[in-house]
């Protein structure tokens, strides 16, 4: 289960990782609970997730070419002291009792930063591990991010309830060195270097044509979109399903002790398959629109805590397969797709469900969202399932293009036999 940290580096990379993820959540919820305060508005917490994610909608594949020609490690360690400096201006506007226009701002930049982050960090950790160990290591990844995420949550709590906001944005100010040290400190002659474009596949153009020939890649990647639109954005439903900030910060531990359960989950696992992904996408939209149904905010937590578990096993196996099932020149500029899916899933979902909460209800919204995710998981398990010859049926149907069945072999336009090989005579030496 913990194979991948039999390596000095990974074992360090891990701990970095561990570290700022600690201190970004603690700063997730500071930044969630301020907006929520200033404006007694969950469509306004939507909007700060809108706004944290749009940079990666609009410039993720850009970002992930740049990932893929650019030395990653001048990359990582300019964004992250970015970052460190971003959080600790947020601290003083917080502190300064400034506009909220002006977190919104300091959010959207931060997401900028997050754009060119995210593919750097992606190829460079993909580095760290051998190519057998990288699924392992993305769920291993999962287990410490979810371990962050409750050490952040827990700890959040109690440093805002006593020292306010601004600590907890400061300490994440503080967690972005973890990771520039690690870097700079990992031994170059253990890594596991990534094999480079060819010249005719460099840029975006070339990525996303790489994307859009693979009818696969599409379908996970629009099932994706949907799983994470209205499937996981329980930044949002959660805030709207709490009474109060003691509710919140409840359900928020639960859910990310659900998450370490995942990651475990997916760590044990010797393979993680597009099959995996498609069985639990269903059972979480099962497990959502149950939570819709639940009464009370005790009944909630206990289907939110595999509900939890299920999205990190996605997500985990989402990622080892782009992966895995990609070129190596193509990493970077993948893994950006991916995480533009996800940020414009945010961008959509958030408002969307905080708007739908506030209209309709919260629990009707969780019914709704899970019912439209299941039918969507559906469709794609289908279409993957299907015969290659009713895939391509169906996706000429979606391009509006005449299919035609393919001629039998020998005919002018069909396959041609292969010719009979003629008998070679034995060369005899004399």
């Amino acid at each position: 289960m913990f194979r991948a940290l039999r390596g000095r580096n990974y074992r360090r990379w891990a701990f970095a990782d561990l570290i700022s993820v600690t201190g970004s959540w603690m700063q997730l919820i500071g930044l969630n609970w301020v907006v929520l305060e200033s404006t007694g508005s969950a469509t306004s917490v939507g909007l700060s997730v809108l706004l944290g994610t749009l940079p990666s909608v609009l410039l993720g594949p850009w970002a992930g070419a740049v990932a893929d020609r650019l030395p990653v490690r001048r990359i990582i360690v300019a964004c992250q002291a970015l970052h460190a400096v971003l959080a600790a201006v947020l601290a003083l506007v917080v502190w300064q009792g400034a506009p909220i226009g002006a977190v919104f701002a300091l959010t959207f930049t931060a997401g900028l930063v997050s754009v060119f982050d995210g593919p750097a960090l992606g190829r460079f950790g993909a580095q760290v591990v051998s190519r057998e160990d990288l699924g392992n290591a993305v769920a291993l990844g999962s287990v410490l991010s979810s371990t962050g995420r409750i050490l952040g949550m827990s700890s959040a709590a109690v440093l805002a309830a006593a020292l306010g906001s601004p600590t907890l944005f400061l300490i994440n100010s503080i967690s972005f060195l973890a990771v520039v040290v690690a870097v700079l400190t990992i031994r170059r002659d253990e890594l596991h270097p990534l094999a480079q474009s060819p010249t005719d596949r460099v840029g975006v153009t070339a990525g996303l044509r790489y994307v859009a020939a693979s009818g696969r890649l599409v379908l996970l990647f629009a099932l994706g979109f949907t799983l994470s639109s209205l499937g996981r954005n329980y930044q949002v439903t959660m805030a709207a399903m709490s009474p109060d900030a003691t509710a919140y910060g409840l359900l928020s531990t639960v859910f990310a002790i659900g998450t370490v359960l995942g990651g475990l989950a997916a760590a044990a696992r010797k393979a993680l398959t597009v099959r995996l992904l498609l069985v639990v996408a269903c059972a979480t939209s099962l497990l959502q629109v149950t939570s819709g149904l639940v009464p009370g905010t005790l009944g909630f937590a206990v289907v939110l805590l595999p509900i939890a578990a299920g999205a990190v096993v996605i997500d985990t196996t989402m990622s080892t397969r782009v992966q895995l099932d990609t070129a190596d020149g193509m990493r970077g500029r993948l893994l950006a797709v991916n995480s533009a899916v996800g940020a414009a899933a945010g961008a959509v979902g958030a408002p969307l469900l905080g708007w739908l909460c506030e209209r309709i209800g919260a629990p009707e919204t969780l019914v709704l969202a899970g019912t439209l995710t299941l039918l969507v998981t559906v469709f794609a398990a289908s279409v993957l399932g299907a015969s290659p010859h009713r895939r391509t049926v169906l996706a000429h149907r979606v391009l509006r293009r005449p299919h035609q069945p393919a001629p039998p072999a020998g005919h002018p336009h069909g396959p041609v036999r292969p010719a009979k090989r003629a008998r070679r005579r034995a060369l005899v030496r004399v």
